[in-house]
């Protein structure tokens, strides 16, 4: 998990949001064949747990001389003991006497998953798991795990061996008796709304959504996808029906890991669950989806997006029992499996057209994917395409070098090796071993098979399982910047909504109308000049909601550009930021900080009043010509304006009411990073003849991820309650 914070702009003011986002480049989301309740039901196991994790060597490889082949390192795994209950369950015990703690998840092996209409729904149950149980609500349950130290997440439960089977009888409790009550699920089911909608605005997010969609199609388990929309159509009825047919022994797993014998295990599962009953899970049988007949260009329209979200990919039947997955792999790891590989050589350093060009290909009992991918700036999307498929052709047409095929595996003895440190990957291998009927010594002999791959090896499964003529080139992005030049390329190119539906018109086309007469309009809709010229003060108090957690909101603003802003939880300012012309400051959780004379001068010369759109015709603000574009279906007149301090700020007018639906503002970040905020304002409401937004959603995209921040107003005051004394 790659963890950091970013600076997020609400209006005209920054406030660091703390982020935590899975990015690591050599994790293959179907290598491990597990469903994650929390995360996404695209896997083979419903993983009620969240156990998963990928080692990484970070090792220093001169290039300029080829490594000696080392030996194959001598592996030592440990046979766990497995079992089976009288209900079905199959228990996984791998003792490690090192530390006094002991791991336990529970899974139950029901393959792809189809919910069609109700898609979305695993997840809920996962998140309503935790909400309490029919013995102990909820702030219980949390405060017993707290006070013996134990680390809880719906699934597993990880606790020192003192206080272990306390933890456990509290975990299983919760597998067997949630209390899903309707209070709890209305607030979850709100939170997946909200972050669902987050996502939609997120050409990261969208891209995930894109590729599984395109590749298996919407109707296949594998491909179908949840929304605002079918979070928002589920009932408590719902989520009931799901725990019932997922929640059950039946193909269940458990697994141990730690300070514990075969014997404590078989005991104490056969005490907390040995009685367990439940529905029978069959696994799915789904039919082959066949690759496309030609290469093809598919776009995903995200209007607000300043980076292309590329996805390279194709279809591959590749179990782990076929002799091409040793081969496969290294051929993988050739071509896109960290920093030494040519995707990463070409487009990060070659050209600089991304901070990472990655590949990866999943294995297993269903149609996994072979992906290379990157994020790339907007105006490099076709030729970041040209170069993703010329290094492609390339691994498929020339054997690889000695020297690569070394550092390859070199690499992946290193990591193999240092995995086993881990006492849970045995654990995880002899799932892999159940599941997909290894054989018994397929761990064993890994690194054998690895070492025995010879360059031709490559070139044959390059050639058959990553395509170069009849692949899918899926493209996240802003529509309108990236089509033209992808139509160049050669390829049919296609253009979605992120409801996966196929749009006509994506371009923007320029107008005859004049950028003037569209501010004059959105004079005219909000109130007329005179009242708006008469506005001497603005305040503004609602909710922002954070995560789930629903903060206060308070602005004030005084002619002729003061502002303040204030971000509150439980009676605490946690943010705060003022600005009155010659000075200001910005504090978060107590830390003050003088704002900057160069940050003073740009906020003076961009933002000169209450109402900033006033004096957008004066002539130190340059307009561009107007484009129409379609935002959500809706015909947009889009201006960008030319700030005095040499910034760009976009606006988006609806051509029927003539108000601005949308801004967005483009910044440097730390390190040369652009960070894009969008703003999307709604549900005007008429205070004192003026008409203001009571919605506003603010959404930043940074290369490290994506944060939305709705705030919805309770009351708009225009030239009351407002005084000097404010800030």
């Amino acid at each position: 998990m790659l963890q950091g914070n970013i600076s997020i702009k609400i209006k005209d003011w920054y406030f660091i949001i703390y982020l935590k986002q899975a990015n690591n480049p050599f994790t293959n989301r179907h290598c491990f064949p597990y469903l994650k309740f929390r995360c996404m039901k695209k896997i083979s196991l419903i993983l009620i747990g969240l156990f998963s994790g990928t080692i990484l060597l970070a090792q220093d490889v001169n290039r300029t001389k080829a490594p000696l082949p080392g030996p194959v390192p001598q592996i030592k795994l440990q046979d766990p003991a497995i079992f089976t209950l009288s209900n079905g369950i199959t228990v996984i015990v791998v003792t490690d006497k090192k530390v006094p703690q002991i791991s336990v998840d529970y899974a139950v092996d029901a393959g792809p998953i189809k919910e069609g209409a109700k898609a979305g729904v695993t997840s809920v149950v996962a998140a309503m798991i935790q909400e309490g149980t029919k013995l102990h609500s909820k702030a219980v349950f949390d405060s017993t795990i707290d006070q013996i130290g134990a680390t809880y997440s719906g699934g597993s439960v990880t606790a020192l061996s003192n206080y272990f089977e306390q933890a456990f009888g509290l975990f299983t409790e919760a597998l067997q008796q949630p209390l899903l009550s309707e209070s709890s699920f209305k607030k979850v089911q709100n939170q997946f709304i909200t972050g669902a909608k987050a996502n939609e605005k997120s050409a990261e997010s969208m891209s995930e959504r894109a590729v599984n969609a395109l590749l298996y199609g919407k109707a296949n388990p594998l491909g179908e996808f949840s929304s605002a929309t079918t979070y928002a159509g589920l009932t408590l009825q719902d989520v009931k029906d799901a725990y019932q047919n997922y929640y059950t022994p039946s193909r269940g797993i458990l697994t141990f890991v730690g300070d514990i014998t075969p014997e404590k295990a078989k005991a104490l599962s056969q005490q907390y669950l040995g009685a367990w009953t439940g529905k029978k899970v069959e696994l799915p049988n789904l039919p082959l989806v066949a690759s496309p007949k030609q290469t093809e260009i598919d776009i995903v329209n995200v209007p607000n997006a300043v980076q292309s979200e590329i996805k390279v990919a194709n279809l591959v039947n590749l179990s782990k029992t076929n002799p091409d997955f040793f081969p496969v792999i290294l051929a993988n790891e050739i071509l896109g499996g960290g920093s030494e590989g040519r995707l990463f050589k070409n487009l990060r350093e070659k050209h600089g057209f991304t901070y990472g060009a990655y590949s990866s290909v999943g294995s297993g009992r269903w149609q996994s994917t072979f992906m290379a991918q990157a994020a790339v700036r907007n105006d490099k999307t076709d030729s970041a395409v040209i170069e993703f498929l010329k290094e492609i052709k390339d691994i498929r047409s020339i054997q690889p070098t000695i020297e690569e095929l070394n550092i390859a595996k070199a690499l992946y003895n290193g990591q193999f090796a240092l995995g086993m440190e881990n006492p849970a990957r045995p654990a995880a291998y002899a799932k892999n071993i159940l599941l997909e009927k290894l054989p018994k010594d397929f761990y064993k002999k890994f690194l054998q098979k690895i070492n025995a791959v010879t360059p031709s090896d490559i070139q044959r499964v390059a050639q058959k399982y990553f395509n170069y003529n009849n692949t899918r080139i899926v493209i996240t992005g802003k529509a309108s910047d990236i089509k033209g030049k992808l139509e160049k390329l050669g390829y049919p190119v296609t253009v979605y909504n992120i409801d996966m539906d196929t749009l006509k018109q994506t371009s923007a086309t320029v107008s005859s109308v004049k950028a003037k007469d569209v501010l004059n309009n959105y004079y005219t809709a909000i109130g007329g000049l005179d009242n708006l010229k008469a506005i001497k003060s603005l305040q503004l108090n609602g909710k922002m909601s954070v995560q789930g957690m629903d903060l206060v909101f308070e602005e004030k603003k005084l002619a002729p550009n003061w502002d303040m802003a204030t971000v509150s939880m439980g009676g605490n300012p946690v943010m705060k930021n003022v600005f009155k012309s010659t000075s200001g400051y910005e504090m978060q959780m107590g830390k003050k900080k003088d704002l900057t004379a160069a940050l003073l001068k740009t906020k003076n010369e961009d933002d000169k009043g209450i109402i900033e759109e006033l004096y957008y015709l004066q002539p130190e603000f340059g307009l561009s010509e107007v484009t129409e574009e379609d935002i959500n279906d809706t015909p947009q007149y889009k201006i960008t304006v030319k700030l005095p301090s040499g910034k760009s700020k976009i606006l988006y007018f609806d051509q029927k009411t003539h108000l601005i639906t949308r801004t967005i503002q483009l910044e440097d970040g730390d390190g040369g990073a652009q960070l894009a905020t969008s703003i999307d304002y709604s549900d005007y409401r008429t205070v004192d003849n003026i008409k203001y937004p009571f919605s506003i959603v603010t959404n930043i995209q940074t290369p490290q991820g994506s944060q939305e921040l709705p705030i919805i107003l309770d009351t708009v005051v225009l030239n009351a309650g407002v005084s000097e004394a404010d800030f």
